[in-house]
């Protein structure tokens, strides 16, 4: 057994305790059933009602205690109780062999790396007072002793000269496995509270975006935003031409403007002589620009209607936001893989993720803001062209700089839900998680 095909190995695992059975399985092929001494008499009972012809949802059915008053699972039902009282009346003899046998016994071949999963092979010798034995052979071979414990045991076989064939049953031995089970332990607890760390940064991060993505979803008004965000982008450029100066030179100013020109306002709305241009401060240019693009934003808006301009805004931000943080995901998954290194140098690999994330968010925060800005300025508008909402998917990302069109919407296909370890439908035989088909693995 193999942990694969769930229902038939629980059946066979269920009869696993009938008399002169052998049962082979992994020691996670428990499948969540009863190992009774003698059999089961209720999977038994099961198989013979499937050998009866009766279909599942009937079994299901007369297995349970529900009211009913359908002729056939009143009859699966009666056949189901017949056949109960006929296999337990068989396994009631069987058993008292079984326990007259020494009852079930475990043989385990390895030790596995939680001390929980061999107390749950233990836990299935024992079953409410049945006699039984658990047995586990190890190799110093196996990696559990030769990663965390071999040294000292096999040093301790060397000085005793005992040969390879020799078995040993030792206190010591045992709590030698079990302190190399306790480290191993440790070690994967800290790999699974490390990830956590790592996830919950992003998780915090993806729940900024996603609050954003549901205001444009919902519909709501987000001109104020919008404009905010152009108040930034313009103060941002005004800023950078500054840099450490006070004052700008004519050529520093018109620099400065060659950037603003055509996107937030058109050529010539804001006008200074190269003589006032010294004397302006930092704050007098970004009131004069950012009044200009504010004017120039309105008579966009009038020129296209307000409701066009709102839905206009939405769909914008939402095919930004998608672009950035799709490009975001991979940027973080590359600097989780990098900043692993840095172990090397004493620092907190975590420690670095969170201060490199947070500096790549707000810059992707900050491109955000530009670009959709630049569009919002930029975008025309065909004639009697319908503005719509859509998923951005990566492989088909277009700018809407140009006309502002969008792509046509595609029909939604009805998809059935595929769990993580269900094997894949495009029939290779590895389970969903771990197969790399472009089908049904679209975002690959």
């Amino acid at each position: 057994l193999n942990a694969k095909n769930h229902e038939k190995e629980a059946e066979i695992v269920a009869q696993a305790g009938k008399l002169g059975a052998v049962t082979v399985a992994t020691n996670m092929a428990g499948r969540g059933t009863d190992i009774m001494l003698g059999g089961n008499a209720e999977y038994l009972s099961r198989a013979d009602l499937v050998k009866a012809g009766y279909s599942e949802e009937v079994i299901v059915d007369a297995t349970g205690y529900a009211d009913t008053d359908n002729a056939d699972i009143l009859a699966a039902r009666k056949l189901f109780a017949e056949r109960m009282a006929y296999h337990k009346a068989i396994i009631k003899e069987e058993a008292e062999k079984v326990r007259a046998a020494g009852g079930l016994f475990i043989i385990g071949t390895e030790r596995h790396e939680s001390r929980r999963i061999d107390n749950q092979l233990r836990g299935r010798a024992g079953r409410q007072g049945d006699p039984g034995e658990t047995r586990f052979y190890i190799s110093l071979e196996d990696d559990l002793m030769r990663l965390f414990g071999g040294d000292r045991i096999q040093n301790m076989m060397e000085k005793f000269d005992l040969d390879e064939d020799t078995p040993i049953e030792n206190k010591m031995l045992t709590r030698a496995i079990e302190n190399a089970q306790t480290t191993v332990e440790s070690r994967n607890f800290q790999s699974r509270k490390s990830v956590l760390e790592y996830d919950d940064v992003m998780n915090k991060q993806r729940e900024i975006i996603y609050a954003q993505r549901r205001q444009v979803l919902d519909g709501l008004d987000i001109k104020e935003t919008v404009l905010n965000m152009m108040h930034t982008s313009v103060s941002n450029h005004v800023a950078l031409a500054f840099g450490e100066n006070q004052q700008l030179d004519a050529a520093q100013y018109h620099e400065m403007l060659k950037g603003m020109e055509g996107i937030y306002f058109a050529k010539g709305a804001v006008e200074f002589s190269d003589e006032e241009i010294p004397s302006k401060t930092q704050e007098d240019f970004d009131e004069a620009f950012i009044a200009a693009a504010e004017k120039t934003y309105e008579a966009k808006e009038q020129e296209v209607t307000t409701p066009i301009m709102r839905e206009l805004e939405r769909v914008i931000m939402l095919r930004v936001v998608d672009e950035y943080w799709m490009d975001h995901i991979d940027a973080m998954d590359d600097l989780k893989q990098g900043v692993r290194l840095q172990g090397y140098g004493n620092n907190n690999p975590v420690d670095v993720y969170k201060r490199e994330s947070l500096d790549m968010f707000e810059e992707m925060v900050s491109a955000i803001q530009d670009e959709t800005v630049r569009r919002l300025y930029s975008v025309r508008l065909k004639k009697d062209e319908e503005v719509k909402r859509e998923r951005v998917a990566k492989a088909t990302v277009e700018n809407v700089g140009g006309d502002g069109t969008t792509p046509k919407k595609q029909p939604v296909k009805k998809t059935v839900k595929i769990g993580r370890n269900d094997p894949c439908p495009c029939g290779s035989g590895l389970k969903w998680k771990k197969c790399t088909c472009k089908e049904y693995h679209p975002d690959l």
